[in-house]
């Protein structure tokens, strides 16, 4: 499990549980600096509150989210209103040291982007130690290629999608309340008895997230679609647009034994969802080697570099 502790008014963990109510308040610091990764967006913090326990606060201005991180405690980055007050930021820290330290063991912040890093290194009141997070590197992908399949490098992907679309009877909708219950089904249906336990405990951890995600879609926002076969959601995705020129994927189930399938659902909302989008991000790999492989597969033209940061 990821995950195992409680917060408790003992714990080391900030106030307030997030509720889908806070949207506005997140979206504000969000949408101020150009964060750019996965983890800083409300549908994410979300959807996944209840597996890393994230409680906020807002500390000398500074959006501030805690939670654990395989059962030890963890900072994201304390987000901003548009600029970085070294002064403010240093205090921020500091009362955050006092509250989240366990013993003697140093502020443990996740999810650092790369550009943050000369702001906590500039600070002159703490000691600041990083390493790369290459387990939770964001994967950017060029929106015309995920939308064409053009070139030899995607000849392989071209050829599933195309004999998805000639063999197989299909509809690609919209996600609607209505699908819910098919795509939890769906869900459920992909669960691999064989997996590690750990990977057992991460989809069982991830059918929660993408229920909260389904019976909140109104509220939340984002953009999504299935695709049918005989009356059976056998494909779902969801995502949305983070700024102008990019679309955050964060959730993509297709039943891997429709061969072209999971080609199918990709392609299609990409051509759907980015007549004006230059990027997808399509989130990490944790760590998973065929996870690892299936997302360089589609050659991704960067990665979003996270770093984990310590606060001395």
């Amino acid at each position: 499990m990821l995950s195992h502790q409680v917060c408790t008014e003992d714990s080391n963990c900030l106030s307030n549980e997030i509720r889908i109510e806070d949207k506005a308040l997140f979206n504000r610091y969000i949408q101020s600096y150009p964060y750019q990764i996965s983890d800083i967006n409300f549908t994410n913090l979300f959807m996944w509150r209840h597996l890393y326990h994230l409680r906020y606060e807002i500390i000398h201005d500074f959006l501030c989210i805690s939670g654990y991180y395989y059962g030890e405690p963890f900072l994201f980055p304390p987000l901003t209103l548009q600029v970085y007050d070294p002064v403010k930021l240093s205090r921020a820290l500091e009362v955050l040291k006092q509250r989240l330290r366990t013993g003697k063991a140093p502020l443990k912040m996740k999810f650092v982007p790369e550009p943050l890093l000369e702001v906590f290194q500039s600070l002159r009141d703490h000691d600041i130690e990083a390493a790369p997070d290459r387990d939770n590197f964001d994967y950017i992908y060029s929106a015309e290629d995920l939308s064409k399949l053009q070139g030899r490098r995607f000849h392989s992907k071209k050829n599933h999608f195309n004999h998805f679309k000639k063999n197989t009877a299909y509809e690609y909708v919209p996600l609607t309340p209505a699908l819910i219950d098919g795509c939890m089904s769906l869900t459920r249906r992909l669960m691999d008895d064989e997996a590690s336990p750990l990977e057992k405990s991460l989809l069982e951890n991830e059918e929660k997230a993408i229920y909260q995600a389904l019976s909140h879609m109104d509220r939340l926002g984002y953009t999504g679609a299935a695709i049918v076969i005989h009356n059976q959601v056998e494909a779902f995705t969801l995502g949305e647009k983070t700024d102008n020129d990019t679309l955050l994927v964060h959730i993509e189930k297709a039943n891997a034994e429709i061969r072209g399938l999971y080609q199918a659902i990709n392609t299609l909302f990409c051509r759907n969802e980015c007549e004006h989008i230059t990027y997808v991000n399509r989130e990490e790999d944790m760590g998973f080697e065929n996870l690892r492989k299936a997302k360089e597969s589609y050659h991704p033209i960067k990665l979003l570099e996270k770093y984990d940061v310590t606060i001395l």
